[in-house]
């Protein structure tokens, strides 16, 4: 989502251009030989991925365009030492290289996305979800805390949910955080039974199963929502400008397997 924002930046300011967007997850740069156990959890975790993406402001392509980008919003946290090292680079006793977890991962996850969505929501949301959230937002900071934040349905400003597949617990929080329906995650959860977690890459797996559904239409609006080290949460919205039909091409990574999901995956 950074990539496209620079992409988004570079098009404004340079006409009838093309800008080439890849996302792709190399574990070998950071494969991790030691044997501290917070380090070596990112060597089970991540497969390589990777994916392109072509974006234009040529007028003369939006008729074979398939979407139109909005909104890209980005929230950092590099602020709170805690979020910043939450996923950290670093050297073991042995001065060995490899990637630290923190346990407390998916908690600054979730405050991360809470600053996202606090900025994407005026962009996206109908007029009544906003003043909802406004007046809860209100009620917290003069009243009482313990007024329960209003969580607004950002159902009423999507079709399509691509959720960063980091792992199960990543998809399932995003899913009740975001009061979603297995319908709205199922993208992402084939897209981790499939692949596995390929980082940044993975949102385009699940736009791509999404399609390969043929669940795209004209009109349909998609929510791209991705984390990543610093601490980052990035989103991305997207617009269809045209029907996406099934079956998908062979150009596409679900085209040999996408007859057989979605599959039932054991809780």
């Amino acid at each position: 989502v950074i990539a496209l924002d620079l992409a988004k930046d570079m098009l404004q300011v340079r006409r009838n251009t093309y800008a080439v967007v890849v996302s792709t997850e190399n574990i070998t740069q950071n494969w991790y030989f030691g044997n501290k156990k917070s380090m070596l959890i990112p060597n089970c975790l991540f497969r390589l991925g990777g994916a392109a993406v072509l974006l234009s402001n040529k007028p003369t392509d939006r008729r074979r365009a398939k979407y139109k980008l909005l909104h890209v919003v980005r929230t950092h946290c590099g602020a709170n030492d805690e979020a910043f090292r939450c996923v950290y680079q670093d050297q073991d006793e042995e001065s060995k290289t490899g990637v630290s977890l923190s346990k407390n991962l998916m908690e600054i996850a979730g405050q991360a996305l809470k600053a996202n969505i606090t900025t994407l929501g005026p962009l996206v949301l109908p007029i009544s979800e906003q003043i909802l959230f406004f007046v809860k937002l209100v009620g917290r900071r003069f009243l009482s805390q313990e007024i329960k934040p209003y969580i607004p349905d950002f159902k009423l400003a999507f079709e399509h949910f691509c959720i960063h597949a980091g792992g199960r617990g990543v998809i399932d929080e995003l899913e009740k955080k975001l009061e979603l329906s297995p319908a709205h995650v199922e993208a992402s959860r084939m897209t981790l039974h499939r692949f596995g977690n390929t980082s940044s890459s993975s949102i385009w797996y699940e736009l791509a199963y999404t399609e390969a559904k043929g669940r795209v239409r004209r009109g349909d609006r998609v929510w791209q929502i991705a984390f990543g080290s610093g601490f980052k949460c990035n989103s991305a919205v997207w617009k269809a400008l045209r029907n996406v039909a099934a079956p998908p091409p062979p150009t596409s990574p679900w085209a040999d397997c996408i007859h057989r999901y979605p599959v039932q995956i054991a809780s």
